[in-house]
């Protein structure tokens, strides 16, 4: 008898906070020498008016801030990224998924709001590029950020969800998420009405009240 074909998923996660212990962007304000202090007061000031979707402060801070736009170029991103601490065994997370489980295989997708040269840099050897997904910009050729050409935060993580399903022609049912904290509520809430498996792997209960599984 043939064997049974794999039934193929999408496993997304999340990067910061979720595959991390620390956020970009703290990372990459102490890199700068930007007090850490003042870039949360920043991105909670953004936070409480709406001003940009939950997850995107970094990215409009860096794109409009002028302390941020002076000092960050995009090999900070780069060394951000090698200074940020990873939660263990992501590889092995990795690997097992990619082996497959009980005739399931998934394909582990990173989608994060942050810059994606720090996941690149930060999750290199482990997940390929063409796996990561963040917020994308424009250089200018001094290295400055010019613009940007995509957000993955909010509504934009549904949207490379969809057009990674379109492209490997899934029912929108075979998606597992991850995430960790308010800016992933937009996605869950989405991806619940889909009868998708969402995890919280943090306690908040902003999250884990909406998520089906909390690690």
């Amino acid at each position: 008898m043939a064997e049974k074909p794999l039934r193929r998923y999408i496993f997304a996660s999340d990067f910061d906070q979720t595959l991390t212990f620390n956020d970009s962007g703290y990372v990459l304000a102490e890199l700068v020498g930007i007090p850490t202090e003042e870039f949360e007061r920043k991105a909670k000031g953004m936070a409480k008016i709406n001003l940009v979707q939950q997850g995107a402060e970094l990215a409009y801070l860096l794109l409009h801030d002028p302390e941020f736009q002076a000092k960050v170029r995009k090999e900070h991103l780069c060394e951000a990224g090698k200074r940020i601490r990873l939660k263990s065994d992501i590889q092995l997370l990795y690997q097992i998924l990619a082996n497959g489980v009980d005739g399931h295989f998934f394909e582990f997708y990173v989608l994060s709001a942050a810059p994606v040269e720090v996941i690149y840099s930060a999750l290199e050897g482990i997940v390929p590029r063409d796996h990561i997904y963040g917020t994308e910009f424009r250089y200018k050729p001094s290295g400055e950020i010019d613009t940007i050409v995509r957000a993955t935060a909010g509504y934009g993580k549904v949207a490379v969800l969809n057009q990674l399903l379109a492209e490997q022609v899934m029912g929108p049912d075979h998606v597992v998420y991850c995430g960790d904290g308010s800016s992933d509520i937009h996605v869950m809430l989405q991806l619940n009405a889909r009868d998708v498996l969402t995890i919280a792997v943090s306690e908040s209960p902003h999250v884990s009240q909406i998520a089906k599984r909390t690690i």
